[in-house]
C-alpha cells in the first residue's frame, strides 16, 4: 500500500520561506518522476514543480526562481523549498507520483501580509 506523507506546511508572512517534505512508503521513489501540485480554494489544482527520475526539474513561470524541488532517493523523500512566498501561494500542497496517480493528503500553506 502506497502512502505519501507531506509535512512542513504552515503560516508565514509574505517574503518568507517554507520547506515541504514528502516521504513515501510502499513505493521506491528512485524509478519515478515526482511532482508537487497545489490547490487554492475555488481554483483548479496546478503543478508547481516536477523532478524527473534523472533529476531534471521543471517549474511554471508563477514559481520559477522562488521554488526548488529536490529529491533524496535513499530516503524516499522529495522536498519543495519555497522562498519569497507571496499571498497567491496560499494553497494546499500535494506530493504526487504522476505516472501512478498517487497523491498525498496535502499540507496547508498560508501566506499573510
Amino acid at each position: 500500500q502506497v502512502q505519501l506523507v507531506e509535512s512542513g506546511g504552515g503560516s508565514v508572512q509574505a517574503g518568507g520561506s517554507l520547506r515541504l517534505t514528502c516521504t513515501a512508503s510502499g513505493i521506491i521513489f528512485t524509478f519515478y518522476d515526482l511532482a508537487w501540485y497545489r490547490q487554492a480554494p475555488g481554483k483548479q489544482r496546478e503543478l508547481v514543480a516536477r523532478i524527473s527520475a534523472g533529476h531534471t526539474t521543471d517549474y511554471p513561470d508563477s514559481v520559477k526562481g522562488r521554488f526548488t524541488i529536490s529529491r533524496d532517493n535513499p530516503k524516499n523523500t522529495v522536498y519543495l523549498q519555497m522562498d519569497n512566498l507571496k499571498l497567491e501561494d496560499t494553497a494546499t500542497y500535494f506530493c504526487v507520483v504522476p505516472t501512478r496517480n498517487y497523491w498525498g493528503q496535502g499540507t496547508q500553506v498560508t501566506v499573510s501580509s
